[in-house]
């Protein structure tokens, strides 16, 4: 019995293997990246195969498509060619143009203020290079965000083995060595963080190294002690920024030496001579640049020069009762503030807070003055008040006197800018030296304040901004009964009553 040829159906499996074909050579060809004469070959097959397919069964092929289903059918299938079409639109504009989004709380993932003033200010080429066979992403995308500030910097991964020569010329000995160079000036990063990198930045740019010099002698915070009230902290971030720093004794060095671009005098707890508050004068006189952190129930000494700067001094301390403190674990006696002044060192603060522990009052002495004329910086809350005998305040129970005390809202810092001919010479002047110690220099806004005044007075007004972050830990820590609660809930509890409700749902169906 002879078989019956079916015309139609040879057409249409004709045109099933020439789009199978044209379908293979086209993956072959994605996956390969470059025309092999296999995909070639099964691309120009398929195609042929479909296109004889289409012309010697046309009409079989426009009577499909007039019917009703044949139509519906067609337009599902337009419209998801529309759909991968948008998507592969959509694909590709995001390639072009690339935008990342930062949903996290502190901004983690995007650069701070202080890294883009940075990052614009760059006018040499500068290469961030890693040497490793394999991509960082994250190192990859914390790069692009500085290539996308300013295109004189750029980032490249190199592999050392392919590239021995640049390998050597940077004297890399390692696999994952992360350098920033810039003309012939190289920095290693031991860590890749944006603080790390943009330390690095600064100094293979920066045509000089500026001193911040510390003045020792009389029981001023150490900058080497890593203890809750020392300035080890402070050093080291002052490294990060490109500062050196370094401890002077005034007496022995017989003035302020010619290097210091910043002196500081941070928490003396004995009065300094006057030949020494003289030097200090003379520094200013001569465009110098100074910071006095300055505690209460200490004489420093400092009486003459601070009145020629229309600076007063609080022969007090400050308390707050507005009780705030507490959900910070600060008690009265740590004042806190969220109210600038209007000043670089704190235009980005806006009403975030910072903390003073026993701090005294720093105010303008004559406000009719005009030169030089003081800025307040730092101004308590109206809850706040200022006393002068912390003994009787508790004898009082810690309540205001008006007869005695004096009522907040206070100032607690100034910022001096005396200009005379070319000469330019700076003084900042805070009652408090322990907000900028180890323990509390991470809180809020006051580690932002301390290095913003080194920036402001060291005239590096591009690194005054708001530092990187730290994420905010938000673990939960649960205890055995909770655990346990959570355990019987989320494992048995729930999961039965889904089932429970699913049994009963098909009973009722059954």
């Amino acid at each position: 019995m002879a078989m019956k040829f079916d015309r139609q159906e040879f057409f249409r499996t004709m045109g099933y293997l020439g789009a199978a074909m044209l379908v293979a050579g086209l993956l072959r060809y994605s996956i390969q990246g470059v025309h092999l004469w296999f995909s070639t070959t099964l691309m120009i097959a398929g195609g042929v195969l479909v296109l004889v397919a289409f012309i010697l069964n046309w009409r079989a092929i426009l009577s499909y498509f007039t019917k009703r289903s044949s139509k519906l059918g067609t337009n599902t299938f337009v419209m998801a060619l529309a759909v991968l079409a948008i998507l592969a639109l959509v694909n590709f504009l995001g390639m072009k143009h690339h935008k990342r989004f930062d949903l996290t709380v502190e901004k983690l993932y995007t650069l701070s203020d202080q890294t883009r003033n940075v990052a614009k200010a760059v006018t040499k080429d500068v290469k961030i290079i890693r040497f490793a066979k394999q991509p960082d992403q994250e190192l990859a995308d914390r790069a692009a965000e500085y290539v996308s500030v300013n295109h004189h910097i750029s980032y490249q991964l190199v592999d050392p083995q392919e590239h021995p020569d640049i390998a050597k010329e940077y004297g890399v000995s390692r696999m994952g060595q992360v350098l920033v160079t810039s003309g012939n000036l190289t920095e290693r990063l031991e860590a890749n963080g944006e603080q790390d990198i943009t330390s690095a930045i600064l100094k293979v740019t920066s045509g000089k190294v500026k001193t911040v010099c510390f003045v020792e002698g009389h029981g001023e915070k150490s900058l080497s002690a890593s203890g809750s009230d020392g300035y080890s902290a402070v050093a080291g971030e002052l490294k990060k920024e490109n500062y050196e720093t370094k401890t002077i004794n005034l007496v022995s060095e017989n003035g302020v030496p010619s290097d210091c671009s910043v002196l500081v005098v941070a928490g003396p707890s004995k009065p300094l001579f006057s030949q020494e508050a003289a030097m200090i004068g003379k520094y200013l006189d001569d465009r110098g640049k100074a910071l006095l952190l300055l505690d209460p129930d200490t004489s420093p000494g400092l009486d003459d020069l601070l009145n020629s700067w229309n600076v007063s001094l609080g022969n007090n301390t400050v308390i707050d009762a507005s009780g705030v403190g507490r959900l910070f674990g600060t008690g009265p006696a740590v004042p806190l503030v969220s109210d600038y002044g209007a000043h670089s060192i704190t235009q980005n603060f806006g009403r975030s807070m910072s903390f003073y522990p026993l701090a005294r009052t720093v105010s303008v002495a004559d406000k009719n003055k005009m030169d030089p004329s003081p800025i307040e910086l730092l101004k308590t809350s109206s809850a706040s008040f200022a006393v002068k005998d912390l003994e009787d305040l508790k004898k009082r129970g810690g309540r205001l006197d008006p007869k005695v005390d004096t009522q907040g809202p206070l100032s607690l810092g100034v910022a001096v800018d005396r200009k005379e001919g070319d000469k330019d010479a700076r003084l900042v002047v805070i009652g408090d030296s322990d907000f900028a110690s180890n323990q509390v220099v991470s809180m809020q806004r006051n580690g932002d304040l301390f290095f913003n005044t080194i920036n402001w007075l060291s005239a590096d007004e591009n690194l005054i901004s708001i530092r990187p972050k730290s994420p905010t830990n938000r673990r939960i820590t649960l205890t055995e009964g909770q655990s346990r609660a959570l355990f019987w809930f989320s494992l048995v509890l729930l999961p039965g009553l889904v089932i429970l409700v699913g049994i009963i749902i098909w009973w009722k169906r059954r």
